[in-house]
């Protein structure tokens, strides 16, 4: 645990990425593979979910550190991260436990969830007393599933391969989908001679960059180097078929068993060793899209009654093909994988599944003309994709661009703000903003992105200082403050006080030539949608 507490420090302090790739190869080569498959599971965004209850985590902290329960309170409101509070106000303990990750993750805080309230208490004053802050800190943030650092799954991949002999594409692909951490498949990840892959394993994901808006599409390349589709908004997935069987994942690795038995059920005519990647999409019976706000209906439902099905139809519109008849296509180039795809599954649509269409435009002038229709279609924009490109893995520039249509915008009075998580867990970051109707404000989307670190610790000071009421982790301020916040779609909806749901809000700019007064009214929002 120590040396994990150590890479967690190195990679926490630093923002060059070969600083981090050389901090996780330095711990994967002297770690054995129980702590490296560990660490590898916290590190590529998996946590365990909270092992112990806060409000008793607090009042421990509290009594072992000889403070009242007001005073930590202070402390945490000072911090802003629970772990951060009890890792400094907690006396640094008189004894050290250095058994290995894998030894605290199984044997001392897995088994928390499973005591009772008095058992927790014990097994939590011990962890105190044979820690440091710094290690305290790391375990705090295991146990109340907070736990976050500043690198990404392919970052991960990239440390590894950094340690071992195996090319970064291919842990990247032995990384995807379900895995338990042991050290059994930690030995299979970094095995040059594994070939075996799972019936079910999806691909990475190759992700679009945006097109700058500003500098215009021009600056990508010409034309006829791109293929052209509607960008679509829905659940990017992978519609794997072999051996028999059906597997469909989200972009998040999240295998959506049963939830899409329309296209499950079509799938079942594509020959095995097909893999096809695309968008699951809510479609009308004439082919119409639906709003997102309607798919956000059948999301968590794990169970599909015959009335949503027939409310909220869904089509898998694929856009690639991964894999043909057991054979990784990913190195071929788009206009390859484009033919497969439409030999495998027709350019006719077929019930729930159906190729995207590919848009004509010998210019970017003609292209632009079809991406002002847009909105009429409910699509977000084009993507843009090179035809002599490989099926990359994550976002690498120039393979895929998203080119989306100008997003609304209106003028909002900032109401209420709390604090962020993580390196903004000390600072009020997270705010709700307010449109005017009949003279009063009436609340209508939060934003935590588009400021400036100056500017967030400007707002930060005005909070402090312009604070009305607490609500819980909320407080109310004075209606000074005028953002322009950016959305990419709205929706009516009665789940919103304001009857309206927007899509994507973020901040824009800090409108300082503004009065609270002349921010828009609600009517304005509401004209958008027509």
């Amino acid at each position: 645990m120590h040396r994990f507490a150590a890479l967690f420090e190195a990679l926490d302090t630093t923002t060059k990425t070969n600083a981090k790739i050389s901090a996780l190869a330095d711990y994967y080569r002297h770690s054995p593979p129980d702590d490296a498959a560990w660490a590898t599971y916290f590190l590529s965004g998996n946590r365990f979910k909270r092992l112990v209850p806060n409000k008793w985590l607090r009042t421990w902290a509290a009594e072992a550190a000889g403070i009242p329960d007001w005073l930590f309170q202070e402390c945490y409101d000072a911090a802003g991260d629970q772990a951060e509070t009890i890792s400094l106000v907690v006396p640094p303990g008189s004894s050290h436990d250095d058994g290995s990750l894998s030894h605290w993750v199984e044997e001392r805080l897995a088994p928390l969830s499973r005591m009772t309230v008095d058992e927790q208490r014990d097994a939590i004053l011990s962890i105190w007393d044979q820690t440091d802050s710094t290690k305290r800190f790391v375990v705090m943030k295991l146990i109340t599933g907070s736990f976050r650092v500043g690198v990404s799954g392919r970052l991960v991949a990239r440390g590894i391969a950094a340690a071992t002999s195996i090319p970064v594409d291919v842990l990247a692909h032995r990384l995807m989908g379900d895995w338990k951490p042991s050290a059994a498949f930690f030995e299979r990840l970094v095995d040059p001679n594994d070939t075996d892959t799972r019936i079910s394993q999806p691909y990475p994901f190759c992700l679009a960059h945006a097109v700058d808006l500003d500098a215009g599409v021009e600056t990508i390349g010409e034309p006829p180097a791109f293929a052209a589709e509607w960008k679509w908004d829905g659940i990017r997935g992978q519609l794997i078929r072999r051996q028999g069987q059906t597997f469909i994942w989200s972009r998040g690795e999240e295998l959506m068993d049963g939830r899409w038995p329309e296209i499950e059920t079509v799938a079942e005519t594509l020959p095995d060793g097909t893999v096809l990647d695309g968008e699951i999409l809510p479609a009308a019976a004439d082919g119409t899209m639906l709003p997102f706000a309607q798919l956000q209906r059948r999301i968590q439902r794990k169970t599909i009654g015959k009335k949503l099905l027939a409310e909220v139809p869904v089509v898998f519109r694929a856009f690639d093909c991964l894999e043909d008849n057991g054979e990784d296509i990913r190195s071929q180039s788009f206009v390859v994988r484009r033919e497969r795809l439409e030999r495998i599954v027709g350019t006719e649509a077929t019930g729930a599944l159906a190729v995207t269409q590919l848009l004509r435009g010998d210019s970017w002038d003609d292209l632009a003309l079809l991406r002002a229709a847009c909105r009429e279609r409910q699509s977000e924009g084009l993507m843009l994709k090179r035809r002599d490109a490989a099926y990359d893995v994550g976002r690498v520039r120039g393979t895929w661009w998203k080119w989306k249509i100008e997003p609304y915008t209106i003028d909002a009075v900032m109401i209420y703000a709390q604090r962020g998580s993580g390196k903004r867990a000390s600072l009020y970051s997270d705010y709700t903003f307010a449109l005017w109707d009949n003279g009063a404000l009436v609340p209508f989307a939060k934003a935590y992105s588009g400021l400036t670190d100056a500017e967030l610790r400007k707002v930060d000071a005005f909070v402090r200082t312009h604070t009305g009421e607490k609500f819980g982790p909320v407080r109310s301020v004075t209606p000074e403050l005028v953002m322009e916040l950016a959305f990419e779609g709205l929706q009516i909806s009665t789940r919103h006080k304001c009857g309206i749901a927007v899509r994507f809000p973020r901040i824009v700019r800090w409108r300082h030539d503004k009065r609270p007064a002349d921010a828009n009214q609600l009517s304005d929002l509401k004209a958008l949608i027509s």
